[in-house]
């Protein structure tokens, strides 16, 4: 997985200060900007592996874009880079999804630790994502063999093992998936 990183800070001292920072450190980054609508926009042509994102901004603030970037999943996660320490931000923070929280303290000691464990973060989260894609499908695919399974036993009047050793028959003569064989026959049988 990259490195890539947005930064989004209305200060474009702060923003500059971060870029050397981070590039000194090896990581990429993918685009800068100056308030949340920038930030959003960057996400949708970048997809950023981790956008850090200040909260006080204008016209849109980074709790809000930040929860745009994760309610559209634009990117791997969002560390919140902010001079407001009270805990209702904590809280908004935790709210949408933010993989970090840090006061503005640009140093490299505090920063680059951070960074480093909201991005073992993403792709934790990331691989959590790929895994229950793949459960899904399996789920979807089990309920296609079954049903197709239960229009054979009802069709032919035979029990469910020789219905699923009919499809598996079918499935190694035709070359096909056991899936794509059970959607025939369902195309072929529903009314």
């Amino acid at each position: 997985m990259g490195r890539n990183i947005l930064l989004v800070d209305d200060d474009p001292l702060i923003r500059g200060d971060l870029k050397y920072m981070l590039l000194d450190r090896g990581f990429n980054i993918i685009g800068e900007a100056s308030d949340g609508f920038e930030a959003v926009e960057e996400c949708k042509r970048n997809n950023p592996d981790l956008v850090i994102l200040d909260i006080d901004m204008p016209l849109m603030d980074g709790l809000k874009a930040g929860k745009i970037i994760n309610k559209e999943n634009l990117a791997g996660g969002i560390l919140l880079l902010t001079s407001y320490d009270g805990d209702e931000y904590i809280e908004k923070a935790k709210s949408i999804g933010a993989f970090g929280y840090i006061v503005k303290s640009l140093n490299v000691n505090t920063i680059i630790p951070t960074i480093e464990m909201c991005l073992s973060k993403v792709e934790e989260f990331e691989k959590m994502k790929k895994d229950l894609n793949d459960v899904n499908t399996k789920l979807t695919d089990r309920k296609i063999i079954e049903k197709a399974k239960g229009i054979l036993i009802k069709e032919y009047g035979i029990t469910e093992e020789d219905a699923y050793s009919q499809i598996r028959k079918l499935s190694m003569d035709k070359r096909s998936s056991m899936v794509e064989i059970s959607k025939s026959i369902i195309i072929g049988y529903d009314t």
